[in-house]
């Protein structure tokens, strides 16, 4: 069973995974421009992407309809088209004009955010997505479990008192 979904806490995750798992293959293979990537770009993206997509889906408490209607993976490919275009239209835009318009002193990381941030934005996407599923799936099944219990215990009852009715008549 998967946990609840809490955003804080999916948010986190998402800035966390991606910071350990990238800073660690940047400083096991002496990437440097990696092990920097990965707790800025990489993870920020994937923070801010966890945050959008996850309050986006979860709004209030309510799905929209079509969200529960379609399956999974096709939810999340869905969206993960959607973001993955618009972060890889910012990575592209500040991949570009940054170097051009700033005194940026490393310019090969700020060329980096043509991959960092739409890959980051996929991964994120799908990820956030899938757990959302996975938490409806669970609450739904456990409202279901609660609603047969009340029904089976209000026809017991109802049994109940209909014998004690026959007993005293």
């Amino acid at each position: 069973m998967s946990p609840p979904f809490i955003l804080w806490r999916e948010v986190a995750i998402a800035y966390l995974a991606p910071a350990l798992s990238a800073g660690a293959a940047g400083l096991a293979t002496g990437q440097s421009g990696l092990a920097v990537a990965a707790v800025t770009s990489i993870a920020g993206t994937s923070a801010v992407v966890a945050a959008l997509v996850g309050r986006w889906l979860h709004r209030r408490g309510r799905p929209r309809r079509w969200t529960l209607s379609l399956p999974t993976p096709v939810l999340a490919v869905c969206l993960a088209v959607l973001t993955t275009g618009l972060a890889g239209g910012l990575g592209w835009f500040a991949g570009a004009w940054l170097p051009a318009h700033t005194a940026v002193p490393d310019a090969d990381g700020i060329t980096r955010l043509r991959i960092d941030l739409p890959l980051s934005a996929a991964l994120a996407t799908v990820i956030i997505t899938c757990r959302w599923r996975a938490t409806l799936r669970r609450s739904e099944q456990g409202s279901k479990r609660r609603s047969k219990q009340r029904s089976d215990n209000g026809s017991d009852h109802r049994s109940e008192h209909r014998s004690d009715a026959g007993v005293r008549g």
